[in-house]
């Protein structure tokens, strides 16, 4: 029996708890674009009987990412994919947010389609942010941000950083373009593979990035936001982590193709009018 392996991008306050979730029993490869960062989260895999390997990558290059999925085939069978990749407003400015949240997930899902085996599993980190984007997008924007090569995207007038007034804007844009991605993906290119792929939009999560959130200019929003929700608090990273690996187990075996919210009932809170954001 060949051995299995399962793939997380992002080593980040997400990566590192999916990472911990989903990868006993299996080879767990790592990947992360700083990585200086991914040995010493390794080695304490590594001391609790995790077998690890760790990889740098940088998303926004499709040689970089065709690389890791090089390394993912050959430690064995790639039965699990999770892409926890990304930059937020308070990290990163516009045209970073375009390339990592946008063009990322693209390439990612892309070199990977000839990687993941057939009944394997993957999972992209968007947000709940992808859902509160204005838009409009046209039938003809969506068609680009689902199927279009991440080069013909890299080009097109949506990823040009004079459209958005600002960063969270941009940022709800990205999330929008990854949940598109993936159902695209997961109908397509997966599904003939014989793979299930789905997305998880998070809310705030108590990581440094959600942290960096609550901090931000924005944070008058968020902080209101939290209180008219359901939940009333931030989330942490192992409920992430548990709906993803709950999405990639045999128990969602008829899940594919959809968008998971994990957010405490933050969208909930604004569709039903709990929650006026324009308020702010």
């Amino acid at each position: 029996m060949s051995t299995e392996v399962s793939v997380v991008i992002g080593n980040g306050g997400m990566g590192r708890a999916v990472a911990r979730r989903v990868g006993a029993g299996h080879r767990l490869l790592i990947a992360d674009y700083k990585e200086d960062a991914l040995e010493p989260v390794a080695e304490q895999l590594r001391d609790d009987g995790f077998e690890v390997i760790t990889q740098s990558v940088d998303v926004t290059s499709r040689k970089s990412v065709a690389g890791l999925a090089h390394t993912a085939a050959e430690l064995g069978r790639v039965t699990r994919l999770v892409h926890t990749a990304g930059v937020s407003p308070a990290q990163a400015p516009i045209p970073a947010i375009l390339a990592v949240d946008v063009l990322g997930p693209a390439l990612v899902l892309d070199e990977f389609t000839d990687v993941i085996a057939a009944g394997g599993a993957g999972v992209v980190i968007a947000s709940n942010a992808g859902h509160f984007y204005p838009g409009p997008l046209s039938p003809e924007d969506i068609h680009a941000l689902s199927d279009f090569s991440a080069e013909d995207l890299a080009g097109h007038a949506l990823l040009s950083p004079d459209r958005y007034a600002d960063g969270s804007i941009a940022y709800q844009f990205a999330k929008r373009a990854a949940q598109l991605r993936v159902k695209a993906v997961a109908a397509g290119a997966w599904g003939d593979r014989g793979a299930r792929l789905n997305s998880i939009s998070p809310g705030v999560i108590s990581t440094p990035m959600g942290r960096a959130e609550l901090d931000g200019g924005d944070q008058g929003l968020v902080r209101s936001l939290i209180e008219a929700s359901a939940i009333r608090r931030t989330g942490a990273a192992e409920e992430i982590a548990a709906a993803a690996e709950f999405l990639l187990s045999p128990s969602a075996s008829f899940v594919t193709g959809t968008d998971l919210l994990v957010d405490g009932g933050a969208v909930a809170a604004i569709t039903t009018g709990r929650f006026d954001p324009t308020a702010f």
